[in-house]
């Protein structure tokens, strides 16, 4: 399998959009480009699976090596484990969706596909890279085209919103090139060559007192992308002025990018994470709890979502700094439930605000009378967010639930407790706003207008809602990938 397809052909449909003149063409190459990236997705995992099953033992499968910077041992060194496949099966549910909800963009749309597109790119090419300055060039590519999407097709005050992101997700990744180049410069022993290169540096033994140094910049930097207290200001303002399609890879894709880089971290500083775990336990535990109360006070469906998933990131931090097997685990499944989750939540949204030209939850009401579809699928982005079992959201925090108990010492029971207690917070503020949004009569005579999903409507959501019920039924296989 060559991984390098995964980035090639996001790039080759971007390209290939800015060539198209007739607008449904560029729709056309876009849904084209996404599907192929779904199929490589799928052929990526049956391919694993073959490599496992037939016993190969290799910690990374598919990997391929070329020399970039010869002198600075530099190089595009790619390869997946269970982890980085798991994350690329996510990033191409969730492109493949929002491509559908932006069928009816008309401005500039051959620059907002273009965008989208090269946003995908970044994702894949940040989770197979397993040279650390490949990938941190890849987490780069991917702020940029948030910044425009927000800048130019956002709403409200979306150039405020998208300057906020842009130079807090850029001060992130200063934390994390200057923790890189900590490592970088800590490699090699005595005279030896520095390396960038995580299966080398995983084998090495980092000096503990360098652990100490360049873990907190590290973690703090990647937990930056996963709205880490009291970093995590940039999500609702950056969240609620996105374009529906960019909101979607926002919060389900790139908020991703920082857990998969915290647990990438972990591994390679044990004795650092041990340190420090009880600090990044406790900001855990406050981001539950105040996006979960934040949450309450919101008037706007799209405001909810985005302190929601402060909240729900607490979920996937607290599991990583449990540090426990069961634990990081559940915050793995908690990554993909709440990617899955959250982009469902705000293509309903988009859905909803392109027809009734509201968010306001006090201004909505009755909508399953016009739009069943649509508020169907409101409902199950809702009960999987308050982890409804039979869905992804039970799955995924019951894990982390589990995992966080089995860690030894009162203060970890107690953060456990807490996050616990925190879903009867949770399921206040979803069923309040499901119940004000789509029972009852309808609050405005005009909505008896409304129509329902269109056909690529229908399909985003059907996609995003079959990957968040299969791992809520069966989510054994997706444990088992994730493990091996």
């Amino acid at each position: 399998m060559n991984l390098s397809l995964l980035v090639l052909v996001p790039l080759i449909a971007a390209v290939a959009v800015l060539f198209c003149r007739r607008l449904n063409s560029i729709r056309w190459v876009s849904l084209a480009g996404a599907t192929v990236q779904l199929l490589l997705s799928f052929a990526l995992l049956a391919s694993y699976w073959k490599e496992r099953t037939a016993g190969n033992p290799a910690t990374m499968l598919f990997e391929y090596r070329h020399s970039w910077f010869a002198s600075l041992n530099i190089g595009y060194h790619v390869g997946v484990d269970g982890l980085s496949v798991a994350m690329i099966l996510l990033t191409a549910f969730i492109m493949e969706a929002a491509i559908l909800v932006s069928w009816k963009v008309e401005r500039m749309t051959k620059e907002f596909f273009f965008l989208l597109l090269l946003l995908s790119a970044g994702a894949y090419g940040f989770f197979i890279s397993l040279d650390l300055f490949t990938l941190f060039f890849f987490l780069e590519v991917s702020v940029i085209p948030k910044f425009l999407l927000i800048g130019i097709w956002g709403s409200g005050k979306k150039e405020y919103s998208a300057m906020k992101l842009a130079l807090m997700l850029m001060g992130g990744s200063a934390l994390v090139f200057l923790g890189l180049l900590g490592v970088y410069y800590h490699t090699g022993g005595t005279g030896g060559p520095h390396t960038f290169d995580w299966p080398a540096i995983a084998q090495m033994h980092l000096p503990v007192s360098a652990q100490q140094v360049f873990f907190p910049f590290l973690f703090v930097g990647f937990g930056i992308f996963t709205a880490l207290f009291p970093f995590h200001t940039w999500v609702p303002d950056g969240h609620s002025s996105a374009p529906t399609a960019a909101s979607m890879f926002l919060a389900g894709v790139s908020m991703k990018l920082g857990g998969y880089g915290c647990l990438r971290i972990v591994l390679l500083m044990p004795e650092a994470a041990r340190e420090y775990s009880p600090y990044i336990i406790a900001l855990a535990t406050i981001a539950i709890f105040y996006g979960a109360f934040a949450t309450m006070m919101q008037k706007d469906l799209k405001y909810i979502n985005a302190y929601s998933s402060i909240s729900h990131c607490g979920f996937i931090l607290l599991g990583i700094g449990m540090l426990t097997e069961t634990a990081i685990r559940g915050a793995v499944l908690q990554m993909i439930s709440h990617g899955l989750m959250t982009a469902l939540f705000f293509a309903t949204i988009g859905m909803i605000y392109d027809r009734t030209h509201t968010r306001l939850v006090d201004r909505l009401g009755g909508l399953l009378k016009v739009m069943p579809f649509i508020s169907t699928i409101f409902v199950i982005a809702g009960l999987c967010s308050l982890g409804l079992p039979g869905l992804s959201g039970f799955v995924a925090e019951i894990t982390v639930f589990m995992g966080s108990w089995q860690h030894p010492g009162d203060l970890y029971h107690l953060a456990t407790i807490l996050a616990c207690a925190s879903i009867v917070i949770t399921a206040v503020y979803i069923l309040r706003a499901t119940g004000q949004t789509i029972m009852g009569p309808l609050r405005d005579p005009h909505y008896n207008r409304l129509t329902d999903a269109t056909w690529n409507e229908k399909l985003a959501g059907i996609l995003l809602g079959v990957g968040i019920i299969v791992i809520g039924v069966a989510p054994f296989w997706l444990n088992e990938l994730i493990i091996k």
